[in-house]
């Protein structure tokens, strides 16, 4: 038996391996012009920037476009040459005050000091006694001044008449704070008899309530008038 063996065919080896050759070759130019045309569009911008494409099927409306830049207002740089205004101050209203004070007729309030303190004196020393010296009117306002007055004018019929009994507001002792009338009868009588003792007297002969400070306590009381001196209208 022989040991020669035919030799092999290296034609079909050959041939495979010139078509896989070929086949990179192809693959790496097709690669490389790709590449330059890449390179190419960039440089020449035939490459447009494009964004992708999103669905808009079942999307919210949006109030402002996405890609619209916000308005930004720029701030002002203050001008150094310009004098800063000045910020007013809000104006307040001043509280209204009452011209006068009011008072507690029927109270000591509102009374000078001296008639004040006579008569606390001479209240404490009536209620020793037993009688109680009420005030039914001591300090009065103006207005209410004059609208006795008023009411006197049309009782006595005459301005002359009437101030008699109710002066004028700007001659009135009670305005000034130093008359006082007081009450009951019983306290009336009382002051009437013991009221110089504290300096308090009664001044005229038609108001036996009406009293005024008119004396050094312990002394005698004037002379009582018949009635408030008419005053001109």
């Amino acid at each position: 038996m022989s040991n020669d063996q035919p030799p092999r065919q290296a034609g079909p080896v050959r041939r495979r391996l010139l078509s896989v050759t070929g086949a990179g070759l192809v693959v790496l130019a097709v690669g490389s012009l790709v590449l330059w045309h890449a390179q190419l569009g960039e440089l020449f911008g035939l490459a447009a920037d494009k964004e992708p494409v999103v669905s808009t099927v079942n999307a919210p409306a949006l109030a402002v476009p996405p890609d619209t830049p916000a308005t930004v207002t720029p701030t002002p740089f203050p001008d150094p040459t310009r004098t800063p205004r000045k910020t007013p101050k809000p104006t307040r209203t001043p509280a209204k005050t009452p011209s006068q004070p009011v008072y507690d007729e029927e109270s000591i309030n509102g009374l000078s000091p001296t008639l004040k303190s006579r008569l606390r004196k001479a209240m404490a020393a009536a209620q020793r006694d037993g009688v109680t010296l009420r005030i039914t009117s001591g300090r009065r306002s103006a207005a209410k001044q004059q609208r006795l007055l008023n009411d006197a004018i049309k009782r006595y019929g005459s301005y002359k008449a009437a101030t008699r009994w109710v002066l004028p507001p700007k001659y009135s002792a009670h305005v000034q704070g130093k008359a006082v009338d007081i009450g009951p009868a019983a306290a009336m009588q009382w002051l009437n008899r013991n009221g110089y003792r504290y300096g308090i007297c009664r001044r005229y002969d038609n108001e036996p309530w009406h009293f005024e400070a008119m004396t050094t306590p312990g002394k005698k009381c004037p002379p009582r008038e018949p009635y408030a001196r008419p005053v001109p209208d």
